[in-house]
């Protein structure tokens, strides 16, 4: 069945909290897909951010972010007081996120609410609100037992974390020097090493610290859960996102070392990144660390099933982040100042799929098949049945147009099957509009030429940009190629310019802060444009 969706995450949605959340704003978004014709929403990943703010540095894979949660809801459950939920003046309730701000304030005001809701289920007629459920202490305990598999490491670790930042914090500022790195350089050694016996001593000695961390991932399941239940019923389904890799300060490596290439020290040994190439002459490196596959095979890949299984518990599809990595990856050595000396290591391949799919079925997964794509991976991809990504910005080649032939794979002509998810752009690349202005003169005048099917000139080629018109044809390609999902960012519906770019990889300090307006998520007419490329091309 042939489909359309918009890319768009979340935190992005307007509210008066300084970030988007799961409020009322993200149900007006569900009605605005459902009136576009479009059956999918596709989010970035779910998770507790750490550095950098990025949803792909996770405190833990298995957990919702709490930035996400919103507090307004809360309250009309009886979960919270007005006087818990009020926004500080220093946190502006529109433009872009100031993550430090936000982070800052819901942090701490959600700490003080879990104790709030903890002291209200031990005691529920003690409760100032007729709304608050009596029977949410069970729903909670109920929570907590069928998470425990994650969820009992992910609050410990948040609250070994908490208490030792903090403290490396002060040593810091005492001696003018740098805060130590992850879990595994300046925690105790029982702690670090997760000795199990340590661990049940800590969460017995912060007791209040840990359920609280519990409380939080309560607050963030129940307004998903309902969320993606009120989209389900307006006929929209999520698409989710899972990285390859899973940060190396998270709950995930400290709780399963042995999954990881850690040696017995607690150091890693190798890291995550990706080769030199045309864009980057020492390459990338992520520094996240690898998986100890042969580890992970004695118990028929159980971590990953596990991971999988969550994630389809929380949406209808999940898009895997650098899905060559499975093929194979590159390692590159702990303490590398670059990827250049990494080596390429042998994945698990059709093994990993073939376990995940005997315990759970056949997978609603989509590959990120983008960057370095051998016939390897092609085979990988296509074994496993899973659909690449056709990335359109991708596709334009002046190169080939001087040649007389566009055989670029990314565009919607050379698709060779319609087991694909075409996209204009991704977060990580700049708007579609941004992109074109961004363009000589020459590649511009050949996009619109192929957009259009005619020789238009460079004038005419910067009088289609200036009136967005390219974007929007780009846009219709992609609704229009064989495809079986056309999706494309928010940002390129209404044909938005470079500052509302989500991302910049390899940069920091202003990615992941775009935030649309209330126009931008209700708009009739841009509902009503979607709505008829659906209807033209049988989506």
């Amino acid at each position: 069945m042939r489909k359309a969706g918009i890319l768009f995450h979340p935190t992005s949605l307007p509210s008066g909290a300084g970030i988007g959340t799961l409020g009322r704003s993200a149900y007006t978004f569900v009605d605005f897909l459902q009136k576009a014709g479009m059956k999918l929403w596709q989010v970035l990943p779910l998770g507790p951010t750490g550095y950098g703010d990025s949803p792909y540095q996770s405190f833990s894979t298995f957990a919702l972010n709490p930035l996400l949660i919103d507090f307004d809801n809360l309250l009309e459950r009886g979960w919270a007081t007005a006087r818990l939920i009020k926004r500080p003046s220093y946190v502006k309730a529109k433009g872009p996120v100031d993550f430090g701000a936000v982070v800052w304030w819901k942090s701490n005001a959600l700490k003080e609410i879990a104790k709030y809701f903890l002291e209200l289920i031990t005691n529920p007629e003690a409760s100032p609100s007729d709304s608050f459920d009596a029977n949410t202490k069970a729903d909670f305990f109920a929570f907590c037992r069928e998470n425990q598999f994650w969820l009992k490491d992910y609050a410990a670790f948040m609250s070994i974390k908490s208490f030792y930042d903090a403290k490396a914090q002060k040593e810091s500022e005492e001696k003018h020097c740098a805060i130590p790195g992850t879990w595994n350089v300046y925690w105790p050694e029982t702690l670090s090493k997760h000795d199990d016996a340590a661990v049940e001593a800590w969460i017995n000695e912060h007791t209040e610290d840990f359920l609280q961390t519990e409380v939080i991932q309560f607050f963030a399941y129940k307004q998903w859960s309902a969320l993606h239940e009120y989209a389900l019923s307006k006929g929209i389904q999520i698409v989710g996102d899972v990285p390859i890799f899973v940060a190396a300060d998270s709950s995930d490596v400290w709780a399963n070392q042995d999954l990881f290439l850690i040696d017995s020290n607690g150091k890693f040994t190798a890291v995550a990144g990706v080769p030199p190439d045309y864009f980057s002459a020492t390459g990338q490196l992520w520094g996240n660390p690898l998986y100890n596959w042969s580890n992970m095979k004695k118990d028929g890949y159980g971590w990953w099933i596990a991971r999988v299984k969550r994630m389809l518990s929380l949406v209808d599809y999940v898009r895997i982040d650098h899905f060559r990595g499975f093929e194979s990856y590159w390692a590159v050595p702990y303490g590398s100042e670059t990827a250049i000396n990494g080596k390429w290591e042998k994945g698990p391949g059709i093994e990993l799929f073939d376990a995940i799919k005997a315990k759970l079925g056949e997978l609603p997964l989509i590959a990120e098949d983008l960057g370095i794509i051998t016939d390897e991976v092609k085979a990988l991809r296509d074994g496993a049945g899973l659909p690449g990504m056709k990335v359109l910005q991708f596709g334009f080649d002046t190169s080939e147009w001087k040649s007389g032939s566009l055989k670029n794979v990314f565009l919607p002509h050379n698709f060779e099957t319609s087991n694909c998810v075409a996209y204009t752009g991704t977060h990580d690349n700049d708007t579609t509009q941004g992109l074109f202005e961004s363009l000589d003169d020459e590649n511009l005048a050949l996009i619109a030429s192929y957009l259009s099917g005619e020789n238009v000139s460079i004038e005419a080629a910067k009088s289609l940009l200036k009136g967005k018109k390219l974007t929007k044809a780009l846009v219709k390609s992609v609704f229009s190629s064989i495809a079986d999902i056309a999706i494309v960012p928010l940002q390129d519906v209404y044909a938005l310019k470079s500052d509302a770019r989500m991302n910049t990889p390899s940069t920091s300090g202003a990615n992941w802060a775009w935030r649309a307006t209330e126009k931008q998520i209700s708009d009739e007419k841009a509902a009503a444009w979607l709505k008829n490329l659906c209807v033209l091309y049988a989506r």
